[in-house]
């Protein structure tokens, strides 16, 4: 990066003359603006009604973003409430582009969609702009994964083992521990860098991830971008754009980051909103063609790629991303796109949830497209070796559990019964535990070995 690039990118995001219009009309969620020739995209204030605004709303200033045009008119979405607006309000154009301001002091903080400040802790500093939305880098220039990324979750590390630069997807219903596991995930990660993006969450989870999960020490190397479910659709929208852009951030600066989003089903949701009120066309279950195409924009931007010229060695960007699968629906629109784009998904079973076996996660059903690029020869093979098994287990468990299987009816089945017990208690864990991934390795590699030699002595 050269030396004026910051500077030229400052220069591209502001808006260089005074463009104004009116308010002409409120509908729903959007505003329509009269006179008003600025890109989708742009950030404008409702100057006339500040005091109103710090009246009525409790803000500062009335900030909205454009999001399409109908007719004559612009069409306007509030990044906040929209009491105190009024036909005839001044419109001012504050903004072109849509960015960010990055840099190492975020380490530590919390931040809305817009980037600023919300753990009271003062300004941001030494910051330089970067667009939240940049394009999509070339397929060619995406590296090949071949070094893991533990988690500290015995489960997910022996079964679904993830790669740097790796994005997976974590489907689950609603209380079936998605976000408890996430917790698991960001104390024992070996990532350099932690983004956490909650997206359309609860506002209570905020202080449960700094105070309860992260704690001070975890929070050194974190950036907490928060966006809560009362907050207006493009809030939510800008969280998770910024949250990656944040990411990025740190790993063009050469840093390991593990980003968490909590949850790609919100994003979804505050997008379909938006196309709906800019009068976009339902195509599947309500969800508009834009949650479609801005789902695997955000997507497709984690991961580790070749250093442009003129940089140093970079980093990689792991993208862990919830899903909230409604009705514990596979087939629901949003999970089945993010399965489709995701280079894999953890399942989480309510039945596991229900019989205390934590973290719920369906090893059969979870996939990790990597996992043999990153994992050794002996880690492989006890991987399959209990699939094998836990596999046998569920092929026969009704006829187990009801007393009607024999033993010795089936050698396979029999190992099942003896080891699957076995096998699930290597694979519970508490949130508080954490476990070398070393060690945790060996105890799989051995038991693995012992299930193979079961499996080849001579039946009696």
């Amino acid at each position: 990066m050269t030396m004026f690039a910051s500077a030229m990118q400052t220069i591209a995001s502001v808006q260089p003359v005074r463009v104004t219009g009116r308010v002409a009309a409120l509908r729903g969620l959007t505003v329509l603006v009269h006179d008003l020739p600025v890109a989708v995209g742009a950030l404008v204030e409702f100057s006339r009604c500040a005091a109103v605004a710090r009246a009525v709303a409790g803000a500062d200033r009335m900030v909205g973003e454009v999001v399409g045009f109908t007719g004559r008119h612009t069409i306007v979405m509030m990044l906040g409430q929209s009491s105190g607006i009024r036909v005839g309000d001044e419109v001012v154009a504050q903004h072109a582009a849509r960015t960010a301001s990055v840099g190492p002091s975020l380490l530590g903080r919390v931040v809305n969609g817009l980037c600023e400040p919300i753990d009271g802790r003062g300004a941001l500093l030494n910051t330089v702009p970067r667009g939240i939305e940049p394009p999509p880098r070339p397929p060619m220039q995406r590296k090949r994964i071949h070094d893991p990324l533990h988690t500290g979750v015995r489960a997910m590390d022996l079964m679904t083992t993830l790669g740097r630069g790796q994005r997976l997807g974590i489907f689950a219903g609603p209380g079936v521990g998605k976000s408890t596991l996430l917790s698991s995930i960001a104390r024992g990660t070996s990532a350099d860098v932690v983004v956490l993006a909650l997206i359309g969450e609860r506002g209570r989870e905020v202080q449960d991830f700094l105070e309860g999960v992260l704690g001070e020490a975890g929070m050194k190397r974190s950036v907490v971008v928060a966006s809560t479910s009362d907050e207006s659709p493009l809030m939510r929208i800008r969280a998770a754009l910024v949250a990656s852009t944040i990411a990025e951030h740190f790993r063009d600066a050469g840093k390991h980051v593990l980003l968490m989003m909590d949850s790609v089903t919100r994003f979804a949701q505050a997008q379909r909103q938006v196309g709906l009120s800019v009068g976009e066309p339902p195509a599947s279950k309500g969800y508009t063609p834009s949650v479609f195409a801005n789902l695997a924009r955000l997507l497709e931007r984690a991961g580790q790629f070749e250093a442009e010229p003129g940089r140093g060695p970079q980093g990689s960007v792991t993208g862990l991303y919830t899903v909230l699968v409604e009705g514990d629906d596979m087939t629901e629109p949003v999970a089945d796109a993010a399965r489709g784009i995701l280079d894999g998904h953890v399942i989480l079973s309510r039945t596991l949830a229900q019989r205390g076996h934590y973290p719920a996660i369906d090893v059969l059903d979870s996939i990790s497209r990597v996992a043999d690029e990153v994992c050794d020869p002996a880690h492989i093979g006890a991987r399959r070796t209990m699939v094998r098994v836990l596999a046998s287990y569920r092929k026969s468990e009704d006829l187990i559990q009801i007393g009607a299987y024999a033993k010795g009816s089936d050698g396979e089945t029999d190992l099942a019964i003896d080891y699957s017990p076995r096998i699930n208690e290597l694979l519970r864990q508490t949130s508080a535990e954490n476990e070398v991934f070393g060690a945790s390795r060996e105890r799989m590699v051995r038991l693995a070995m012992e299930i193979n030699a079961r499996a080849q002595a001579p039946r009696r």
